[in-house]
Protein backbone atom coordinates (compact mmCIF):
# COMPACT_ATOMS: atom_id res chain seq x y z
CA UNK A 1 0.00 0.00 0.00
CA UNK A 2 1.28 3.39 -0.80
CA UNK A 3 2.34 5.42 1.86
CA UNK A 4 0.82 9.16 2.67
CA UNK A 5 4.38 10.58 2.03
CA UNK A 6 4.87 8.94 -1.49
CA UNK A 7 1.06 10.36 -2.14
CA UNK A 8 2.35 13.96 -0.86
CA UNK A 9 5.02 13.80 -3.01
CA UNK A 10 3.52 12.96 -5.99
CA UNK A 11 0.90 15.71 -5.49
CA UNK A 12 3.13 18.11 -4.52
CA UNK A 13 5.03 17.62 -8.07
CA UNK A 14 1.87 17.08 -9.90
CA UNK A 15 0.64 20.56 -8.20
CA UNK A 16 3.87 22.84 -9.20
CA UNK A 17 3.62 21.21 -12.46
CA UNK A 18 -0.04 22.03 -13.23
CA UNK A 19 0.68 25.59 -11.60
CA UNK A 20 3.98 26.09 -13.63
CA UNK A 21 1.99 25.38 -17.43
CA UNK A 22 -0.92 27.49 -15.77
CA UNK A 23 2.04 30.73 -14.71
CA UNK A 24 3.08 30.14 -18.18
CA UNK A 25 0.20 30.71 -20.33
CA UNK A 26 -0.92 33.95 -17.74
CA UNK A 27 2.67 34.76 -18.59
CA UNK A 28 2.36 34.64 -22.70
CA UNK A 29 3.37 37.21 -25.15
CA UNK A 30 -0.51 38.47 -26.05
CA UNK A 31 -2.18 41.04 -24.50
CA UNK A 32 -5.67 40.42 -22.54
CA UNK A 33 -8.21 42.52 -23.16
CA UNK A 34 -8.31 46.10 -22.47
CA UNK A 35 -4.19 45.33 -22.28
CA UNK A 36 -2.77 47.82 -24.96
CA UNK A 37 0.23 45.57 -25.14
CA UNK A 38 3.11 43.70 -22.67
CA UNK A 39 6.18 45.58 -23.48
CA UNK A 40 8.91 42.52 -24.00
CA UNK A 41 11.74 43.79 -21.50
CA UNK A 42 9.42 43.76 -18.54
CA UNK A 43 7.45 40.52 -19.40
CA UNK A 44 10.53 38.77 -19.58
CA UNK A 45 11.63 39.96 -16.09
CA UNK A 46 8.24 38.60 -14.83
CA UNK A 47 9.21 35.42 -16.59
CA UNK A 48 12.72 35.43 -15.17
CA UNK A 49 10.93 35.76 -11.74
CA UNK A 50 8.44 33.57 -11.88
CA UNK A 51 9.10 30.49 -14.25
CA UNK A 52 12.40 29.51 -12.38
CA UNK A 53 11.14 26.03 -10.52
CA UNK A 54 10.16 25.73 -6.69
CA UNK A 55 8.31 23.70 -4.63
CA UNK A 56 4.78 26.13 -5.73
CA UNK A 57 4.35 25.43 -1.51
CA UNK A 58 1.56 27.70 -1.93
CA UNK A 59 -0.63 27.06 -4.61
CA UNK A 60 -0.47 23.91 -3.51
CA UNK A 61 -1.44 24.65 -0.06
CA UNK A 62 -4.87 26.38 -1.88
CA UNK A 63 -5.28 23.36 -4.18
CA UNK A 64 -5.53 21.04 -1.55
CA UNK A 65 -7.18 22.73 1.01
CA UNK A 66 -9.75 23.34 -1.86
CA UNK A 67 -9.82 19.69 -2.19
CA UNK A 68 -10.33 18.98 1.56
CA UNK A 69 -13.74 20.58 1.68
CA UNK A 70 -14.57 19.18 -2.16
CA UNK A 71 -14.00 22.92 -3.59
CA UNK A 72 -13.69 23.16 -7.69
CA UNK A 73 -10.49 22.21 -9.18
CA UNK A 74 -10.14 24.64 -11.71
CA UNK A 75 -10.94 27.61 -9.62
CA UNK A 76 -7.94 26.54 -6.76
CA UNK A 77 -5.72 26.14 -9.71
CA UNK A 78 -6.13 29.58 -11.08
CA UNK A 79 -6.38 31.46 -7.11
CA UNK A 80 -3.24 29.36 -6.48
CA UNK A 81 -1.37 30.87 -9.40
CA UNK A 82 -2.76 34.29 -8.41
CA UNK A 83 -1.00 34.07 -4.86
CA UNK A 84 2.29 32.85 -6.59
CA UNK A 85 2.30 35.58 -8.69
CA UNK A 86 2.10 37.37 -5.39
CA UNK A 87 4.56 35.19 -3.60
CA UNK A 88 7.04 36.22 -6.36
CA UNK A 89 6.62 39.81 -6.65
CA UNK A 90 7.92 39.83 -2.59
CA UNK A 91 10.56 37.71 -3.78
CA UNK A 92 11.75 40.19 -6.83
CA UNK A 93 11.37 43.00 -4.48
CA UNK A 94 13.16 41.56 -0.94
CA UNK A 95 16.02 40.42 -3.18
CA UNK A 96 16.38 44.41 -4.28
CA UNK A 97 19.75 46.30 -3.06
CA UNK A 98 17.61 48.60 -1.18
CA UNK A 99 16.03 45.38 0.82
CA UNK A 100 17.63 41.89 1.10
CA UNK A 101 20.37 42.97 -1.96
CA UNK A 102 20.36 38.86 -2.68
CA UNK A 103 22.18 38.15 -6.30
CA UNK A 104 20.69 34.55 -6.17
CA UNK A 105 17.38 32.87 -6.10
CA UNK A 106 16.32 29.21 -6.75
CA UNK A 107 20.03 28.74 -7.62
CA UNK A 108 19.90 32.09 -10.44
CA UNK A 109 20.43 35.66 -10.86
CA UNK A 110 17.75 37.46 -9.22
CA UNK A 111 15.86 39.60 -11.30
CA UNK A 112 17.84 42.74 -10.80
CA UNK A 113 20.77 41.53 -11.77
CA UNK A 114 19.66 40.20 -14.74
CA UNK A 115 17.10 42.71 -16.19
CA UNK A 116 18.27 46.22 -13.41
CA UNK A 117 16.76 47.46 -10.22
CA UNK A 118 14.38 49.30 -12.36
CA UNK A 119 12.38 46.66 -14.73
CA UNK A 120 12.69 44.83 -11.15
CA UNK A 121 10.64 46.73 -9.73
CA UNK A 122 8.33 47.18 -12.46
CA UNK A 123 8.34 43.39 -12.78
CA UNK A 124 7.08 42.94 -9.17
CA UNK A 125 4.48 45.75 -9.12
CA UNK A 126 2.76 44.04 -12.49
CA UNK A 127 2.75 40.65 -11.06
CA UNK A 128 1.20 42.64 -7.51
CA UNK A 129 -1.69 43.83 -9.61
CA UNK A 130 -1.86 40.32 -11.94
CA UNK A 131 -2.45 38.36 -8.85
CA UNK A 132 -5.90 40.43 -7.94
CA UNK A 133 -6.39 40.24 -12.04
CA UNK A 134 -6.50 36.13 -11.99
CA UNK A 135 -8.72 36.02 -8.71
CA UNK A 136 -11.21 38.46 -10.70
CA UNK A 137 -11.09 37.04 -14.24
CA UNK A 138 -13.93 35.78 -15.40
CA UNK A 139 -11.86 32.31 -16.47
CA UNK A 140 -11.77 31.98 -12.32
CA UNK A 141 -15.24 30.12 -12.21
CA UNK A 142 -16.48 31.76 -8.99
CA UNK A 143 -19.24 33.59 -7.29
CA UNK A 144 -18.53 37.19 -7.66
CA UNK A 145 -18.85 37.38 -3.44
CA UNK A 146 -16.43 34.27 -3.21
CA UNK A 147 -14.14 36.29 -5.47
CA UNK A 148 -14.37 39.53 -3.22
CA UNK A 149 -13.92 37.32 0.31
CA UNK A 150 -10.55 35.89 -1.66
CA UNK A 151 -9.36 39.21 -2.90
CA UNK A 152 -10.05 40.99 0.72
CA UNK A 153 -8.33 38.25 2.73
CA UNK A 154 -5.33 38.12 0.23
CA UNK A 155 -4.77 42.11 0.25
CA UNK A 156 -5.11 42.03 3.95
CA UNK A 157 -2.37 39.54 3.71
CA UNK A 158 -0.08 40.67 1.13
CA UNK A 159 -0.02 44.67 2.73
CA UNK A 160 0.08 46.90 5.22
CA UNK A 161 -0.45 45.11 8.07
CA UNK A 162 0.52 41.38 6.48
CA UNK A 163 3.91 40.52 4.45
CA UNK A 164 4.32 44.27 3.50
CA UNK A 165 4.62 44.86 6.68
CA UNK A 166 6.38 42.08 8.02
CA UNK A 167 9.41 43.31 5.41
CA UNK A 168 9.65 46.76 6.89
CA UNK A 169 9.72 45.34 10.51
CA UNK A 170 11.76 43.03 9.08
CA UNK A 171 14.49 46.03 8.06
CA UNK A 172 13.89 47.84 10.95
CA UNK A 173 15.25 44.96 12.96
CA UNK A 174 18.51 45.41 11.37
CA UNK A 175 19.01 48.60 13.27
CA UNK A 176 17.25 47.63 16.77
CA UNK A 177 16.33 43.92 17.43
CA UNK A 178 13.13 42.83 18.21
CA UNK A 179 12.50 40.79 21.06
CA UNK A 180 10.74 37.27 21.81
CA UNK A 181 7.16 38.35 20.91
CA UNK A 182 8.60 41.59 18.51
CA UNK A 183 10.09 38.40 16.22
CA UNK A 184 6.89 36.35 16.54
CA UNK A 185 5.00 39.47 15.11
CA UNK A 186 7.59 39.90 12.46
CA UNK A 187 7.65 36.26 10.78
CA UNK A 188 3.39 35.80 11.15
CA UNK A 189 3.42 38.71 8.90
CA UNK A 190 6.66 38.39 6.60
CA UNK A 191 6.48 34.82 6.08
CA UNK A 192 3.00 33.65 7.99
CA UNK A 193 0.46 35.66 6.20
CA UNK A 194 0.56 34.36 2.53
CA UNK A 195 0.52 30.89 3.92
CA UNK A 196 -1.80 31.37 5.91
CA UNK A 197 -4.17 32.69 2.99
CA UNK A 198 -3.03 29.62 0.90
CA UNK A 199 -5.20 27.11 3.71
CA UNK A 200 -8.04 29.44 4.41
CA UNK A 201 -8.38 30.35 0.87
CA UNK A 202 -9.60 26.61 0.47
CA UNK A 203 -12.48 27.20 2.61
CA UNK A 204 -13.83 30.42 0.79
CA UNK A 205 -13.41 28.81 -2.89
CA UNK A 206 -15.44 26.29 -1.13
CA UNK A 207 -18.06 28.44 0.27
CA UNK A 208 -17.75 26.31 3.24
CA UNK A 209 -18.84 27.80 6.90
CA UNK A 210 -16.78 30.22 8.87
CA UNK A 211 -16.13 27.02 11.16
CA UNK A 212 -13.74 25.33 8.17
CA UNK A 213 -12.43 28.83 7.41
CA UNK A 214 -11.19 29.19 10.99
CA UNK A 215 -9.71 25.84 11.50
CA UNK A 216 -7.87 26.37 7.85
CA UNK A 217 -6.35 30.13 9.37
CA UNK A 218 -5.33 28.30 12.51
CA UNK A 219 -3.59 25.62 10.39
CA UNK A 220 -2.13 27.89 8.39
CA UNK A 221 -0.78 30.00 11.68
CA UNK A 222 1.14 26.89 12.87
CA UNK A 223 2.59 26.15 9.43
CA UNK A 224 3.57 29.86 8.85
CA UNK A 225 5.85 29.75 12.44
CA UNK A 226 6.91 26.32 11.40
CA UNK A 227 8.22 27.41 8.27
CA UNK A 228 9.90 30.29 9.33
CA UNK A 229 11.22 28.28 11.87
CA UNK A 230 12.36 25.65 9.82
CA UNK A 231 13.77 28.53 7.63
CA UNK A 232 15.94 30.01 10.48
CA UNK A 233 17.66 26.24 11.41
CA UNK A 234 18.28 25.88 8.04
CA UNK A 235 20.40 29.61 7.13
CA UNK A 236 22.34 28.25 10.10
CA UNK A 237 22.90 24.43 8.86
CA UNK A 238 22.71 24.89 5.27
CA UNK A 239 24.62 26.10 2.08
CA UNK A 240 23.97 28.36 -1.01
CA UNK A 241 24.19 25.53 -3.19
CA UNK A 242 21.34 23.80 -1.16
CA UNK A 243 19.37 26.52 -0.19
CA UNK A 244 19.62 28.22 -4.13
CA UNK A 245 19.96 31.53 -1.93
CA UNK A 246 22.69 32.94 0.08
CA UNK A 247 22.80 31.27 3.95
CA UNK A 248 24.16 33.71 6.92
CA UNK A 249 23.09 36.47 5.97
CA UNK A 250 20.43 37.52 9.03
CA UNK A 251 22.98 36.36 11.34
CA UNK A 252 25.86 38.60 9.83
CA UNK A 253 23.32 41.63 9.88
CA UNK A 254 22.53 41.09 13.91
CA UNK A 255 18.39 40.27 12.86
CA UNK A 256 17.22 38.71 16.07
CA UNK A 257 15.25 35.39 15.28
CA UNK A 258 14.05 32.71 17.62
CA UNK A 259 16.77 30.28 16.77
CA UNK A 260 19.37 33.06 17.54
CA UNK A 261 17.27 33.58 20.69
CA UNK A 262 16.59 30.02 22.55
CA UNK A 263 19.26 27.81 20.70
CA UNK A 264 19.27 25.19 18.26
CA UNK A 265 17.73 22.56 20.56
CA UNK A 266 14.88 24.55 21.96
CA UNK A 267 13.74 25.73 17.99
CA UNK A 268 13.97 22.01 17.08
CA UNK A 269 12.11 21.07 19.61
CA UNK A 270 9.68 23.94 19.34
CA UNK A 271 9.21 22.78 15.62
CA UNK A 272 8.36 19.22 16.54
CA UNK A 273 5.82 20.88 18.76
CA UNK A 274 4.27 23.11 16.25
CA UNK A 275 3.94 20.21 13.15
CA UNK A 276 1.87 18.28 15.95
CA UNK A 277 -0.06 21.11 16.99
CA UNK A 278 -0.64 21.18 13.01
CA UNK A 279 -1.59 18.13 12.70
CA UNK A 280 -4.00 18.07 15.43
CA UNK A 281 -5.72 20.67 13.93
CA UNK A 282 -6.98 18.22 11.40
CA UNK A 283 -7.61 15.42 12.87
CA UNK A 284 -11.56 15.93 12.56
CA UNK A 285 -11.22 15.61 9.14
CA UNK A 286 -10.32 12.15 9.07
CA UNK A 287 -8.44 10.41 6.12
CA UNK A 288 -9.48 13.49 3.42
CA UNK A 289 -6.60 15.75 5.87
CA UNK A 290 -3.85 13.07 5.01
CA UNK A 291 -2.05 15.09 2.40
CA UNK A 292 -2.28 18.32 4.27
CA UNK A 293 -1.21 16.81 7.55
CA UNK A 294 1.98 15.56 5.58
CA UNK A 295 2.36 18.80 3.99
CA UNK A 296 2.93 20.21 8.42
CA UNK A 297 5.82 17.43 8.49
CA UNK A 298 6.95 18.16 5.17
CA UNK A 299 7.40 22.20 6.26
CA UNK A 300 9.04 21.16 9.32
CA UNK A 301 11.76 18.83 7.58
CA UNK A 302 12.70 20.38 4.21
CA UNK A 303 16.10 20.76 3.09
CA UNK A 304 15.61 23.51 1.16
Amino acid sequence: MTDTKTVFEKRLRQSATETEALLASLLSDAPLPDEVTRPPHLLAAMRHGVLNGGKRLRPFLVQESAALLDGPVDAALRVGAALECLHCYSLIHDDLPAMDDDDLRRGKPTVHKVFGDDVAILAGDSLLTYAFDIIAAPETALHDRLKTELVLALARAAGLGGMAGGQALDLAAEKLPPDEAGITTLQAMKTGALLRFGCEAGAVIAGSDPTHRERLRAFGRKIGLAYQLADDLLDLTSDAATMGKATGKDTARGKGTLVALHGMDWAEKRLEALTAEAVELLAPYGEKALILQETARFIASREN
